[in-house]
């Protein structure tokens, strides 16, 4: 998506302008800083190419009144941050907003066919055309990247003078300027030719650049390139990895790292706010005396943010965090253990009549019967009238999928390690609902319902494989019967809830807990605008509409209208990670999935006409 045309900067006159007149180009959006345009990520305005800049130097960029902090200590401490802060905004109202460089450098013109850095067109002051044609430049469309994260332009000279026998030292010292023309003739790379005025090589297209070995063969390799940090910014400890070309505009230039989690109590109150920068050092007192001492040392007698046994309440819900027997845990360790806490409190509620009104999360029982939902398999339905999820951007990664991969290679957002990463805000309403242990045992066990699912989890780990640098690497499937079954189900629901609360799909968004000893899924709004707080998701979990809505769903999951070819398709036989599940039926946003819209398959919630028994809903639906 390509932002909104640029406009002028407002007279600074006032004051209100920022420390350093910088031009303004184009506009974005809060939630696009940190899931589209990212720190290390290419951004067009209009016909221009820009990098969005590192966070070295958005300490004093970045507007405290723009940009305020954000906390959310169980994230926080897994990221091993202090706090989180809002990007800045980039609206009319805005007095900044997030930095750029120019990238890449190399443009052509569409005039005179010339191929060189910007910089060497004589463009005007605050333009982006030639000096000589007045006409607009045009950014290099394509680049390279490595599999460490590194980004850089792609080598023209090189591609030109390529040759078994010619000195690579000499190249670009032959005197010539490169030229590049279209010949019109197809759409194709063979259709863009690259030229150099020295007469000494022939003209060469650009057909054949995208091979994997294609720059490995010019005995080209990364050379640790971080424009995003600085125009000679490159990594200290080198790099030296093949790299690969890439259209400007392609999606695996810049993949976000996104992590989240849920305000649960006891931080969901926001009273531990003035505590963010102490908790590490207060983990490490094994005594109340202690902590006492610390805190005197800080705030002084009579002025902590807390009393003691609120503090040491937190201090409790922290280490219960903490992995038993676990050594040296991973990160995904504990990020799963985030999530297996947020199951518990989603089990347990968190009444509002019971909390103050800065709680920030609150959960309660249905008022309904809930033994009205016991034919379908479900239980324990929630309310979740209150709740805020914090999304922050960890760091990004190029080419590779973060996860596909035990051992990511990660870029940071800066280089200098910081206490803080950018995060999002969302403050909503959901329904949280389990499926019956029971008969969801039972159901698993099913030989027809493991193969199937085992087809998928083939395929999958198949495509992980690919993915990964190297395939002992790779991650395993999560593909097991019960979070197939889970992941489809929170997809009808979502569009079942689109057409029946008036909720548009994207503004929706699942997050699963599917594992050994979960099996459940909370469905909340996932949009920070007012259709977050209207109220008209948490009545859906009432136990009779929520009946109504799952019998509905399912009706609607036993017949789509790319069947017979949808509920026929074989993972087995192909690359797709999906069986019975397409577009028309279960596919949704992909902001609104967890899991790239992969590990789908409507036939475990009804069955196939072959065997309608493989259905988890089977006996609602006649199997």
């Amino acid at each position: 998506m390509t932002p909104p045309p640029a406009r002028r900067r407002r007279n600074a006159a006032n004051g209100t302008a920022p420390s350093h007149n910088l031009p303004r180009r184009g506009t974005v959006r809060r939630a696009q800083a940190i899931s589209t345009y990212g720190v290390g990520s290419l951004i067009a305005v209009d016909h221009e190419s820009f990098v969005v800049s590192g966070l070295d130097e958005a300490d004093r960029s970045w507007r405290e009144d723009e940009s305020p902090v954000v906390h959310e200590r169980r994230l926080a401490r897994l990221l091993d941050v202090d706090f989180f802060r809002l990007p800045p905004a980039s609206d009319d109202t805005s007095k900044d907003g997030l930095r750029v460089r120019r990238f890449p450098l190399m443009h052509s013109c569409p005039e005179c066919n010339d191929l060189q850095p910007h910089r060497d067109f004589s463009p005007p002051a605050g333009r982006s055309v030639c000096g000589t044609c007045e006409v607009d430049l045009v950014p290099s469309r394509f680049v390279v990247a490595c599999e460490a994260g590194h980004l850089d332009e792609f080598p023209y000279w090189q591609w030109v003078h390529r040759s078994p026998d010619r000195d690579s030292t000499r190249i670009g010292k032959c005197g010539g300027k490169l030229r590049m023309r279209t010949t019109g003739r197809t759409s194709s790379l063979r259709s863009i030719v690259i030229s150099c005025t020295c007469g000494q090589v022939p003209e060469v297209s650009m057909e054949g650049s995208f091979r994997r070995n294609a720059l490995k063969d010019l005995r080209l390799t990364c050379q640790g390139a971080r424009p995003w940090l600085g125009l000679s910014a490159t990594d200290p400890a080198g790099c030296g990895l093949p790299v690969r070309t890439l259209q400007r505009g392609s999606s695996s230039v810049w993949q976000p790292v996104l992590k989240s989690a849920l305000s649960i109590p006891p931080w969901s109150s926001g009273r531990a706010d003035p505590l963010a920068a102490h908790w590490s050092k207060l983990r490490k007192y094994d005594n109340p005396a202690r902590i006492e001492g610390y805190l005197d040392a800080v705030f002084g007698d009579d002025k902590w943010p807390l009393p003691l046994e609120e503090i040491l309440t937190l201090l409790d819900a922290e280490q219960e965090e903490d992995l038993d027997g676990e050594t040296a845990p991973t990160f995904d360790h504990r990020y799963r253990a985030l999530r297996n806490k947020e199951y518990e409190r989603l089990r347990s509620g968190n009444d509002e009549s019971e909390q103050s009104r800065d709680e920030q999360f609150v959960c309660e029982t249905p008022l309904g019967d809930p033994s009205v939902l016991q034919p379908l398999g479900i239980t324990g339905p929630m309310l979740v009238k209150k709740l805020r999820e914090v999304r922050a951007l960890k760091a990004f990664t190029r080419l590779l999928d973060a996860e596909s991969t035990t051992d990511p290679k990660e870029m940071p957002l800066s280089q200098k390690p910081l206490r803080w990463l950018p995060a999002m805000e969302v403050r909503g309403e959901g329904v949280f609902l389990r499926l019956d242990e029971s008969r969801l045992e039972a159901w698993e066990k099913a030989p027809k319902v493991a193969a199937r699912v085992e087809r998928m989890r083939t395929a999958h780990q198949r495509v992980l494989d690919q993915r990964a640098d190297d395939p002992n690497l790779a991650v395993s499937s999560p593909a097991t019967p019960r979070m197939v079954l889970v992941h489809t189900l929170a997809h009808v629901l979502i569009n079942e809830w689109s057409l029946e609360a008036g909720y548009p799909s994207a503004s929706l968004r699942e997050r699963l807990y599917a594992a050994d000893d979960m099996a459940g899924m909370l469905i909340y709004t996932a949009t920070s605008d007012s259709a977050g707080s209207l109220g008209g998701l948490v009545v859906q979990g009432e136990p009779e509409f929520l009946d109504s809505t799952v019998r509905s769903a399912l009706r609607r999951t036993e017949w789509c209208s790319s069947d017979p070819l949808c509920m026929e398709a074989d993972a087995a036989r192909s690359t797709e990670t999906n069986l019975a599940a397409c577009h028309a039926c279960v596919m949704l946003p992909e902001t609104s999935c967890e899991h790239n819209n992969i590990l789908l398959d409507r036939a475990l919630l009804v069955g196939t006409p072959d065997a309608p028994s493989l259905g988890f809903f089977a006996p609602l639906t006649g199997g």
